[in-house]
């Protein structure tokens, strides 16, 4: 990946900002995007001090003209794209007979048509390098997660979006990956919507014993390296995986009373 030109979308946190620091570390030319600039401005240092080339864009990807912004932006300042990460991303928790839709659209504005306008606007220059277009999905892509109703829409649709480019590729050494985590330790559950659209606040979870956002980007590097469709990580996402395949109602009754026995779950 040495100077590969890599542009990641939620990169001032969590896996995005870990991932950007897994790149830079390995001598590639890394393009940041997020929407909170002195989060960002962070990241941006850290990659610099590693000695590493970067460039950083304030985006909100759910607005189409930001991701063809950063994605023109991009172009200018490093010439191509090599890899487009497509990482930003929200959740929400709160039953849908309870929340208002305004809450799904945005969970759907950011997750999925943020990974569909970045991914058009990176296209042509990606397959002229024979690049390579990543998703940062979840579990929720395979398992329909109660209480997590417009995220798990999100992911089932991204995952739709990225198999099918994929395999509209398949004579044009596309490189498409769809990469689901399992849970790891992240911000993403404080900020994710309630039902009228107020962030959480507080993770239901213990954070401290899911796999690190560290050790999510070494695995998405070498997805990248060696060009792999798809990786599942943690235990508990492979079991998930594997019994939403062969044991359907087995696994959606064990995550329906996982995620009931959570701290102040809506599921009652």
């Amino acid at each position: 990946m040495k100077n590969k030109v890599i542009v990641i979308t939620g990169a001032s946190s969590g896996i995005g900002k870990a991932t950007a620091l897994q790149f830079a570390k390995e001598g590639s030319k890394i393009i940041i995007a997020a929407r909170t600039l002195d989060k960002l401005d962070e990241t941006k240092q850290e990659i610099i001090n590693l000695g590493a080339e970067v460039f950083s864009i304030k985006a909100d990807v759910a607005i189409e003209e930001d991701c063809k912004r950063l994605i023109d932006q991009t172009i200018v300042h490093f010439g191509k794209i090599d890899v487009l990460i497509n990482n930003a991303g929200i959740s929400m928790r709160a039953l849908f007979n309870e929340t208002d839709l305004s809450v799904i659209k945005n969970v759907m504005d950011v997750n999925f048509w943020g990974t569909v306008y970045c991914t058009k606007y990176a296209l042509p220059s990606i397959l002229e390098n024979k690049g390579s277009v990543v998703g940062v999905s979840s579990i929720a892509g395979f398992v329909g997660l109660p209480a997590r109703t417009g995220y798990s829409a999100s992911k089932f649709a991204m995952h739709g979006f990225l198999n099918a480019l994929r395999n509209e590729n398949l004579e044009n050494d596309l490189h498409v990956l769809i990469a689901c985590p399992g849970f790891t330790a992240s911000n993403i559950r404080n900020t994710a919507l309630k039902a009228d659209g107020s962030k959480q606040g507080e993770s239901p979870r213990e954070e401290e014993k899911m796999m690190s956002a560290n050790e999510v980007s070494e695995h998405i590097y070498s997805a990248v390296v060696h060009r792999k469709e798809q990786i599942v990580l943690s235990s508990e996402g492979k079991l998930a995986h594997l019994l939403s395949k062969f044991m359907p109602k087995t696994i959606n009754k064990a995550i329906f009373y996982k995620l009931k026995k959570e701290p102040n779950s809506p599921i009652k």
